[in-house]
């Protein structure tokens, strides 16, 4: 078995397994934790055949468990190298740890409680790499007047160490106008009290900007291409009693429901969903929010009221046991399914 130690880090000089006998036929690769992209994990593949073809030790079946569904990545990876895909939803579980006790404090104002003055919070502090469609998003929200949001923006991406506008380049085809648009927000914007710095996937916060904001817009790890990937990000709305408008892959919602998770078409338009071009999504994503930003007040709250049902059922799912069940059935089938295909000829 073999896996990449610390979490985070994918790449060769990272991968541990345990002792080999020189009687092993078979192997397992847990790449479950980050998504999966062919050009950067090339070498990480390699080393794993490498390992598999030592003197005396004959490879003979190959699977890798992934946390990546309907993906074109992990097909191309497992076709290039011979493996067998087996999933499960890695972040799934880290939400459910990370996440777990907010239920027993009084750091959530309880939903039925809230006075909607806001129409959505948006927290972008990584803006480069996989995630630099936090720019055109931004670029979104600035063209259509909504940056008096809670919005975060960084303007060096504290992880890549690109500036703000050097990403925005690589939507100018697209869209010329927007470096000229992106360079009129005044960057860095941080939520009161914030460090830019700092980490927080592993926790919440902004509880008070929380409970007065219509929704929360998450803004996945990935954007682009045919997979499903989600993370603790978006489990951070539902722990925190809010409705979600999400940035991700085509399906995502879609993708969510699956685990048992109710979204909220019927009380605003979830149709970008379906969108599979990713720059007409991201329009689309961005005109629902502005349709719900040009509704007065009271509007919003009444919106509100409207999801708490939705509101409810998802943090009880969360909490109480409904979605661990799920994860649970999905997790002991997938290791059942990879013993089989390990160990039957």
């Amino acid at each position: 078995m073999y896996h990449c130690d610390p979490p985070g880090r994918t790449d060769p000089e990272s991968i541990l397994n345990y002792e080999l006998t020189g009687h092993e036929k078979n192997f397992v690769f847990f790449f479950d934790q980050e998504p999966m992209i062919p050009e950067l994990h090339k070498s990480t593949f390699n080393e794993i055949n490498q390992r598999n073809y030592l003197p005396g030790l004959m490879r003979k079946k190959g699977a890798v468990v992934v946390n990546e569904f309907d993906s074109d990545n992990i097909d191309y990876i497992c076709n290039q190298y011979n493996l067998q895909p087996f999933r499960y939803f890695f972040h799934g579980w880290a939400a459910l740890d990370w996440f777990r006790g907010y239920d027993k404090t009084f750091l959530i104002t309880p939903p039925a409680q809230r006075t909607i003055n806001k129409t959505f919070f948006s927290p972008n502090r990584i803006i480069g790499g996989m995630r630099q469609h936090r720019v055109l998003m931004l670029y979104h929200f600035q063209r259509l007047g909504m940056m008096d949001n809670w919005i975060s923006a960084s303007k060096i991406c504290p992880v890549e160490h690109t500036s703000i506008e050097t990403i925005a380049l690589e939507y100018q085809q697209q869209h010329p106008d927007i470096v000229d648009t992106i360079n009129q927000i005044s960057l860095p914007k941080l939520f009161p009290g914030e460090d830019q710095t700092l980490m927080t996937s592993c926790w919440l916060d902004n509880f008070d900007l929380c409970a007065e904001t219509l929704v929360y817009h998450i803004s996945e790890t990935i954007f682009t291409g045919r997979r499903q990937y989600l993370t603790e990000k978006t489990f951070k709305p539902i722990a925190m009693g809010m409705p979600f408008v999400i940035t991700g892959t085509a399906g995502s919602l879609a993708f969510l429901r699956r685990y048992g998770f109710k979204t909220f078409e019927g009380i605003w338009d979830e149709s970008y969903d379906q969108e599979t071009n990713d720059m007409l999504r991201a329009e689309r994503i961005a005109s629902l929010l502005k349709s719900l930003d040009e509704l007065p007040q009271d509007g919003k709250q009444d919106l509100f009221k409207m999801a708490l049902p939705i509101i409810k059922h998802n943090w009880n799912h969360f909490y109480n046991g409904g979605f661990e069940s799920v994860l649970w059935k999905e997790l002991t089938t997938m290791l059942d399914s990879v013993g089989k295909f390990l160990t039957n000829d």
